[in-house]
């Protein structure tokens, strides 16, 4: 994590690998997240820094108004502050689908920013679909009292796949690449449940966006665009026109044949220097375990204060920590959560662990299932329980005697809608830290 001077707003950023930077820029409305396994691979060659855009992720959006809403110019700004509060001069980049959009805004504003460019598809819409998209696209998003939300954004991400735009059911809208990957729709559901709505602004001023490359007598970086079989983005080759020297465009076959070109051209482009020495605020990061990454906030030397199962860290008072345990929120699952807990406090420095007490209820019934299945009903399983909650402790049981006060704030959407992020996001491993919870405290007695 990482925060601009001078406005105070704070990006995350991912760091994979050794030797030069390369700065990675994800698509909409995704995260760097879609980048990690991309980033253990290319990280044998650089450096690979990989930020969540504003308003994606883990980032801070940008500002704002009813009558202002920023363009595609203001997120390659905010791009290049970034590179500022890294200290970074000049990086060679990568970027997919809109990712690509900002990079090429960002280098015919500052071209001594970058050394080279490699881009995955790069829009060229004409002004029947631009129309099209600006009437359909981007609808709000927002959480609705039951969930209903939840089930229009499952079919949206898995349909994207079938046709584009996600809402042309049209035949001559399908894709090629249709699919029913589980596990890749519920990574771009989770994301999309981080931005919510802000997700419009920065898609939006993607679409947006001038729909041009650098006139091909600009004295710009070279850039290589590639598209592959499938990519909707595949026919705009043609649409590109004349490039500046040192661009190219090519169709390739496949998405490892547009990554392979990618990598051999950047390297072919980039310096050949050491890591880079990057800096990272000192009150919220991930610490690096042998296992995976613990997210923590707070003051290093504070009590480690922990959450219960299927939540997520609070915000930490004075001389506090706070962190996502183990398979919760941003921190990744250890086969050994009191060991990483342990592990965590003796890293940061922490002279006491508070644990968290105990939800009253059977462990077995507490935590059902919420492992993305082909319909996304895990969905509006975590929704459910998270309205239940508010009712009965336990939750599952429905009854009179088991009725607790009613808190509205609680059934307010957007803490709905929080509860049941956190309860997707730690899925079994709720089970297993409030079984690790007893364990514990039988220990302690």
């Amino acid at each position: 994590m990482l925060t601009i001077s001078g406005t105070g707003r704070r990006v995350h950023y991912r760091r994979c690998g050794s030797g030069p930077m390369l700065l990675m820029v994800h698509q909409s409305p995704r995260s760097s997240a879609e980048y990690t396994a991309l980033m253990q691979q290319w990280g044998a060659r650089f450096t690979c820094v990989a930020p969540d855009t504003p308003g994606f992720g883990q980032s801070d959006p940008l500002p704002e108004t009813d009558d202002a809403k920023p363009e595609i110019a203001d997120f390659a700004d905010a791009l290049c502050e970034f590179l500022d509060a890294l200290g970074v001069d000049r990086v060679p980049a990568y970027g997919f689908h809109s990712g690509g959009i900002i990079l090429v805004t960002a280098l015919k504003r500052q071209p001594q920013r970058f050394a080279c460019l490699a881009v995955g598809g790069y829009a060229i819409w004409n002004e029947q679909e631009m129309r099209i998209f600006g009437e359909r696209y981007l609808p709000e998003f927002h959480p609705s009292d039951y969930g209903e939300h939840l089930t229009w954004l499952w079919n949206r991400m898995l349909e994207q796949s079938w046709v584009f735009p996600w809402f042309d059911t049209r035949e001559e809208a399908r894709l090629s690449v249709a699919h029913a990957d589980i596990p890749r729709v519920a990574q771009a559901v989770s994301e999309m449940l981080d931005a919510g709505n802000a997700y419009q602004a920065g898609y939006g001023a993607v679409l947006r966006a001038p729909r041009d490359i650098p006139p091909s007598d600009a004295d710009v970086p070279p850039c290589l665009i590639t598209a592959y079989d499938g990519d909707p983005l595949q026919e705009h080759i043609d649409r590109l026109g004349e490039m500046p020297a040192g661009w190219q465009a090519e169709k390739v076959r496949t998405p490892a044949d547009h990554q392979a070109a990618s990598l051999a051209f950047l390297q072919d482009h980039a310096a050949d220097e050491a890591s880079p020495d990057l800096p990272e605020d000192g009150d919220e990061g991930w610490l690096s375990l042998d296992g995976g990454l613990i997210h923590w906030r707070g003051e290093k030397g504070g009590k480690l204060v922990l959450h219960g199962p299927a939540g997520e860290l609070a915000e930490p008072a004075a001389g506090e920590i706070t962190i996502d345990v183990p398979g919760h929120g941003q921190s990744d699952d250890f086969e050994d959560m009191r060991g990483a807990v342990e592990a965590t406090a003796q890293a940061l420095g922490s002279p006491q662990i508070l644990w968290p007490d105990l939800p009253s209820g059977d462990p077995a019934k507490l935590y059902p299932d919420t492992m993305p299945d082909r319909f996304g009903q895990y969905l509006q399983r975590a929704w459910a329980v998270a309205r239940a909650e508010v009712f009965f402790e336990p939750w599952y049981e429905a009854s009179a005697a088991s009725a607790v006060p009613l808190d509205e704030a609680a059934l307010n959407p957007a803490a709905l809608h929080a509860r049941a992020l956190a309860r997707i996001r730690a899925g079994d491993a709720a089970r297993r830290w409030h079984e690790t919870l007893i364990a514990i405290d039988g220990a302690t007695q």
